[in-house]
Parts: C-alpha cells; structure tokens; sequence
C-alpha cells in the first residue's frame, strides 16, 4: 500500500497534497474547483477555451518556452476540464519538480490571453467541435446530458456552443479567471520521491505570493425536467440510443450502491449483464453498456447501445427485461458477492496508474476535503447489502424516471 500522504495548507489557502513514492518519475497535477458549469449564460464554453490559452504566452514565456520547458526534459504537460473542475498535470523525472511547479504557476496566474492567440484556438475548437459530431456515439451523450440537465450549468456541453465561442472576449476570460481560480478551491497533488519539508519550501517559494480570490461558489439546483423520449434523424448508417435519468451525487450514501449495480449491469468488461444477455446471446448492438456520472449535488445514469435500425426496439425490450429482473428481485448472496469482487478488483487494478489516482486523491480534497483510501472504498462496497440494490434499482430504472434520447439514420 501507500506510504502515508501528507496534505498541507498554505497561509493563502492553497491545500498541497504529497504521495511519497520512490519512482524516479514524479506526476503532479493541479485541479481547479472551477468547470463548465459555473460559465455564465452567453458564454458557455468559457472554462475549456481557457484551458487552451493557458498553453499561450504568459507576462515572461512565449507559447514556444511554455511547450517546451518540460519537453525538453523529456517530461509532458497536459491539461482537460470537466463540469466542475479543470486539471493541468505533468509527469518528470524528480529533479524537476520546481520547474514544474514554477511553469503551473506561471500558466495559471500570468496567462496574457493574446487576441491573436485566442482566434487562433477559437478554430482549433470550432474543429475539435465539427469532429465531435462526426462520431454519433459521442455526441449523442453530450446531448443526453443537456436533456436531462437542461436549465442547469451542467445542462450545456463543455466545449460550449459556437456562438458563445465566436463571442467570447478577452474580458470574458479574465473575469472567469479572477473569479474562480481561487487559491482556497485549488489543490496541487504530488506522487514522488520528496521530503515534505523540501515540497513545503517549494509551494510557498513558487505559490504563496499569488494572493487568494474571493469566490463564492453559487451552487445552482439542477432544475428536474419532465421525462422525455426525442429521435432525431441523423445522417448515419446506425441507430444510436442512450436511456437513464437522474441518480445520487457524490455526497449520497447511496452512490457506492449505484457504482456497484452500474458495474454489474453494464460495466467495464465483457461479462456485464447487458453484454452476456444481449449482444452475446442475441447477437444484437455492436456497443452497449451502462455509465453513471456523479456531481457534486446530482448524477446520471445511463445506458447506450447501438445497433441497426430495425433492432433498436427489441434491444430496448431486452433491456428493460433486465432492469425489471433487478427491480423485482434480490441479487443472490453468490450473486452480490460476485459483483463485489469484480468490482474491487478493478477498483484496485485502476489504481496502478499513478498519474489518475493522484488526480483522483486530489478531486478527493477538493470534494470531501480529505483522501478516500482503497480500504475505505473496498469497506463501503462490502456494507452494501441486496436491500440497497433492490431499492437502488427501483429508484434510478423507474420508468418514471428514465428519459431516451434516440439518433436514427435519415429515411
């Protein structure tokens, strides 16, 4: 297991979370509270475009000296948002943490955002976007999110909507950074061969001038829609469909039942139930699988499936042929344990990639304000019993419930 982690705070309210590990490869990241849902009306696709620009000329470096003051030491720099937070990471040999830190710094806090620069990437987005529509299986997941989510921040794409892109200012921008890039809703995370004492100095060196914003963070209540059913056509060869609705968010008890049963269903792997009961026996959708997406106060619980067009209704009677088994009965003992193993194995299996569990124990701190250790996972999925499942079940696949958004090809 891990050597125990340190988590400190600077006098500005930057938390610093350190892994001792004696790899000679450092990974760190830092996470921002700060996401797609928090851009105003008008200016959706705020937070990703600064992603982008984050990589661009800064008050001391060209974008040229940014690329290439890890790369030059063979070490990689990279960045995503998400709804709710954005993650610039990096992984190095050790000697090269404060130059890594340094560069973090420089990009968050002293970005210029040239005008010359932002047109330059409004392209490369606008084309990042025309690809996305390309693939109907990724597309149709985003738009299944804006359905269920409309009227709320989480209810528009991250990588926004055109218009909003085309307009977004420099001003837009600045004022999303001086808003929400506040040092008390950071965390910067470090998995490597350090003293705590050497990271400390390093962090209040490079960090602790940056003074703290003052943002408080407006959380809106995802508005709840009617459920809908929508099929659209599309100009594609395959039928393309995506069912679920509403679920736990991350503070609800009831997610680890939620994570478990999503596993089972149509989880990672082969041996899911939709995968066995459906494209294995019938030989029908090429693709199907479940997903469930948590957020801070909400989530989402899906299936999608692709498949001919002329199978599409019986795929669905299948499926809810499965959900009604799950709703209308306990899981065995055998049958829960099973699902727990599996579950846990892969839990454990995941965590050997060092670079997302750091970015995993560090979303840990933004969210709980502490690390969930693999024990303290493994403990809560053996606490689940089939009471929970069943009623879990019965929640999230109520009919009632469960919305469907369908992407059909053009007659």
């Amino acid at each position: 297991m891990h050597m125990v982690h340190k988590i400190f705070q600077l006098e500005n309210g930057l938390r610093i979370l350190l892994q001792p590990n004696p790899s000679a490869i450092t990974h760190a990241c830092l996470l921002v509270d700060a996401g797609s849902r928090h851009e105003q009306e008008g200016k959706f696709g705020t937070a990703h475009f600064i992603e982008h620009l984050l990589f661009k000329r800064t008050e001391r470096r060209s974008t040229n000296q940014i690329l290439n003051r890890l790369e030059v030491v063979g070490g990689d720099l990279n960045a995503y948002t998400t709804k709710e937070y954005t993650c610039i990471h990096a992984s190095f040999l050790n000697p090269y943490l404060d130059r890594a830190l340094d560069l973090f710094e420089d990009i968050l806090f002293h970005s210029v955002f040239p005008k010359d620069e932002m047109e330059k990437e409004k392209g490369v987005i606008l084309d990042e976007m025309a690809s996305y529509l390309d693939s109907p299986e990724e597309a149709i997941m985003d738009d299944f999110e804006d359905l269920v989510f409309k009227g709320s921040g989480l209810g528009h794409n991250i990588l926004g909507l055109e218009e909003d892109l085309k307009n977004i200012s420099q001003g837009d921008i600045k004022q999303f950074v001086d808003q929400h890039y506040d040092m008390h809703k950071m965390v910067v995370a470090i998995s490597g061969n350090y003293s705590e004492k050497k990271v400390l100095a390093m962090a209040n060196k490079i960090f602790g001038k940056v003074k703290s914003a003052s943002w408080d963070k407006v959380q809106e209540d995802p508005v709840k829609q009617k459920v809908q059913h929508i099929t659209l056509e599309r100009p594609i060869n395959q039928a393309h469909v995506v069912m679920g609705g509403y679920a736990y968010g991350i503070h609800d008890s009831h997610k680890t039942g939620l994570l478990l049963l999503n596993n089972l269903l149509g989880g990672y792997g082969m041996s899911s139930i939709l995968n066995l009961n459906i494209r294995e026996k019938y030989g029908i959708a090429y693709t199907i699988e479940s997903n469930y997406s948590l957020y801070s106060d909400t989530g989402l619980f899906s299936i999608y499936f692709g498949t001919d067009d002329e199978k599409v209704e019986k795929t669905m009677k299948l499926i809810h042929k499965e959900l009604d088994k799950l709703k209308g009965e306990r899981l065995r003992p055998n049958a829960l344990e099973k699902a727990k193993n599996k579950f846990k194995g892969q839990i454990a299996l995941a965590e050997e990639n060092r670079m997302s569990l750091l970015i995993a124990e560090g979303k840990n701190i933004l969210d709980y304000g502490h690390i969930i250790s693999l024990k303290e996972v493994f403990d809560k999925i053996d606490r689940v019993n089939s009471d929970e499942v069943l009623e879990i079940a019965n929640t999230v696949f109520s009919t009632e419930n469960l919305f469907t958004l369908s992407f059909v090809p053009e007659d």
